[in-house]
């Protein structure tokens, strides 16, 4: 088939669109909430530069405003310093962050959502290296860094995902004769679990199971798991090799060890290649759930897919993740952790301001009132945040399955694979993708075919949104 054929094709194709990621968004209510409209004497940062400074908070989040409310009038009565805290409305926090960090008293305390984030505030973002809650971070690879080596965005809840196992299957697997290995420990490389796995689907019927992996959901809309998720490790290592943390054009250089995993999940699965073009996330996470495989990739907001199917099989003390092991670094690689949540303090603040967000930022994370705050879940009066600092004990955590097993690996010495997908082209980008992925599977376009049309269409999404 002729690429160009191919292209027009799939274009042709495209008549649905995804949200990206875990597949959350953010509420409207409460939106651009000003704490000065509840208290005015102690919420209103001082414009004379009070001696103890005070902190103004420009928070991205409508859903959680009345939770902050509550936090700035915590701090404030126990230590006397102002706080305040605005919340943007939905999708216009950057419109709003340019209006306010321009003002007077402009904000002490904002959000980036990573590199991309961390290049259009550069001049406001304060180097954090010397700070309690860098310190503290329980992976410092998940900062934000600029050239310098400076530390200017410090994530303040994350999310993992990797290979969501069923521990009791695999125990069953290893007690079998001839078990290519006899614990998940052993499995450390792509090449070992390939092996492990392809004997695990000679012996399903041995193991109870329909596949070891859920089906690979390609039903278009459904399909993030693998046009942003699984193809956020090719990005990552390529930018890893080249030092750079966006690319107007890419080269596709782990195009194979891609391919390599995505057949492994194909081919070893619940589903018929040919039927995955009909099968969503909600199917793929049931199928884990009711025992009929051992294996899904997807993340540690799954744990609520899985614990709410009727049915549900799997207990809680099996639910394990393992990375995704890409056949590069394996040795060394962890688990996908990421966030878009980055808390930047504005370098051209006050100096008294400044030591008083950093103060605030401690308090949040180290007393126990703060801690309380952070982790609790938003009906309990919390903000429901996997918190990723050493100062939350295992009981102030979430008890979250799958949110112990990304605590357990970010402490694990293993190097986290950054969420780089936050830089990929645009919507439409992942959507081809995709796109390409089925007809691959449907045995319509060569994987040469994917990988040129990747290329091409990274290339052209990133002129595109380029300024002319």
């Amino acid at each position: 088939m002729k690429r160009k054929i191919v292209s027009l094709a799939l274009a042709a194709a495209l008549s649905m669109t995804l949200l990206a990621g875990c597949g959350k968004a953010d509420g409207d209510k409460n939106a651009g909430t000003d704490t000065n409209d509840q208290n005015e004497d102690t919420t209103k940062p001082s414009e004379e530069g009070n001696a103890e400074g005070s902190v103004y908070y420009m928070n991205f989040k409508p859903e959680v405003d009345a939770i902050w409310q509550d936090i700035a009038k915590a701090y404030t009565t126990e230590t006397g310093v102002p706080v305040k805290v605005v919340t943007a409305a939905s999708g216009q926090y950057e419109a709003t962050l340019r209006t306010e960090i321009a003002g007077t008293n402009a904000p002490t305390l904002f959000q980036i959502n990573g590199p991309v984030g961390y290049e259009s505030w550069k001049d406001y973002c304060l180097d954090l290296s010397d700070t309690d809650i860098y310190e503290n971070l329980s992976d410092q690879s998940l900062a934000v860094t600029g050239e310098d080596g400076g530390v200017y965005g410090i994530p303040y809840t994350v999310e993992a995902y990797g290979i969501i196992y069923n521990n009791a299957i695999m125990d069953k697997y290893f007690a079998l004769d001839g078990a290519v290995v006899k614990s998940t420990d052993e499995i450390n490389s792509y090449d070992t679990l390939k092996a492990v796995v392809e004997d695990m689907t000679a012996k399903k019927a041995e193991l109870g199971i329909e596949g070891v992996f859920a089906s690979t959901s390609l039903l278009p809309g459904e399909d993030w798991r693998w046009q942003t998720h699984l193809a956020n490790l090719p990005i990552y290592y390529e930018y890893k090799d080249k030092g750079v943390g966006d690319l107007a054009e890419i080269e596709f250089t782990y195009a194979e060890n891609y391919k390599n995993v995505l057949d492994l999940y194909m081919d070893n699965s619940v589903s018929e290649k040919g039927l995955l073009g009909s099968v969503d996330v909600a199917t793929s996470m049931a199928e884990f759930a009711l025992g009929q495989c051992a294996m899904v990739q997807n993340g540690n907001w799954g744990w609520s897919q899985i614990s709410e199917v009727s049915g549900n099989t799997v207990k809680a003390e099996d639910v394990k993740f393992m990375p995704i092991y890409f056949g590069v670094d394996d040795e060394n690689q962890g688990l996908c952790i990421g966030t878009e949540n980055f808390w930047s303090i504005n370098s051209q603040a006050s100096e008294e301001n400044i030591k008083a967000t950093k103060d605030f930022l401690t308090w949040l994370t180290t007393s126990d009132e703060g801690k309380g705050f952070m982790s609790k879940s938003t009906d309990e009066g919390g903000l429901g945040n996997a918190a990723p600092f050493t100062t939350f004990t295992e009981e102030e955590r979430s008890s979250d399955p799958l949110a112990v097993e990304m605590y357990k690996w970010m402490e694990s010495g293993k190097t986290s694979v950054s969420w780089n997908f936050t830089s990929f082209p645009s919507q439409t980008f992942k959507d081809n993708f995709g796109n390409a992925l089925l007809e691959y599977a449907n045995g319509n376009m060569s994987w040469d075919e994917v990988e040129a049309y990747v290329i091409e269409q990274w290339a052209a999404e990133k002129a595109a949104a380029a300024p002319q």
